[in-house]
């Protein structure tokens, strides 16, 4: 079951209250951007608790479609929608991981050894923290300020993305490595899970819907 956040509750009181309701009204109630709804609103619609419906807006969806929805990203798995992992090895310096983040458009890298073994994850938090009023931090190597493997959160590519969004949830992050357990019980790194993957494999399943719905 998933935990949801304050924003998420407070969501859903607005569409009991307001529905049907569009997303720049909600933004507008909670006083934050649309585009800082956009995976909270993805998690309701994913988990069933609310609905969308084209030129009409948001509202709360009934029992028995919550449980629809939850049945079908239970049944869909992290490896159908994973994308390719940003990689980078644990000598790389601050300051080129710093143009990586900003060449591939990521929030975070996933640091790894030479077998794509994980070793640890690099944010733009952890960039931007060490950078800061420290001239030398452009030439330090990346290991210094990573989250190192153990403390970092992953996600098996067999895991549902269902399971996968509960894990984004609970531990308010933004992405997830996609690992494969080796015999030297090491995490090698196959791919990358983030909330972006999910709000397309949403929007994709609607539109979807809406094509089978104009079959009939």
């Amino acid at each position: 079951m998933i935990d949801f956040t304050k924003r998420q509750k407070e969501i859903m009181n607005i569409l009991g209250k307001h529905e049907p309701i569009t997303a720049e009204q909600i933004a507008e109630m909670l006083g934050v951007s649309k585009g800082t709804l956009r995976s909270d609103l993805a998690v309701l619609v994913m988990t069933g608790h609310i609905e969308a419906k084209p030129k009409v807006g948001y509202f709360l969806a009934k029992e028995s479609s919550r449980l629809s929805q939850q049945d079908i990203w239970k049944q869909t798995l992290v490896k159908d929608i994973q994308g390719v992992p940003i990689t980078i090895p644990s000598t790389t310096t601050v300051k080129d991981a710093v143009i990586s983040l900003f060449m591939e458009d990521v929030g975070s890298l996933i640091v790894v050894d030479e077998q794509q073994h994980l070793e640890g994850i690099v944010s733009r938090k952890d960039l931007l923290k060490v950078t800061l009023g420290n001239a030398e931090a452009a030439h330090m190597p990346v290991h210094l300020v990573m989250t190192r493997q153990p403390k970092v959160y992953t996600v098996s590519a067999n895991k549902s993305v269902y399971e996968a969004a509960n894990m984004m949830v609970y531990y308010e992050i933004d992405s997830l490595p996609v690992v494969k357990e080796n015999h030297q019980n090491k995490e090698k790194v196959v791919g990358r899970i983030t909330k972006t993957h999910i709000v397309k494999a949403i929007v994709d399943n609607q539109f979807d819907n809406l094509y089978k719905r104009g079959d009939e």
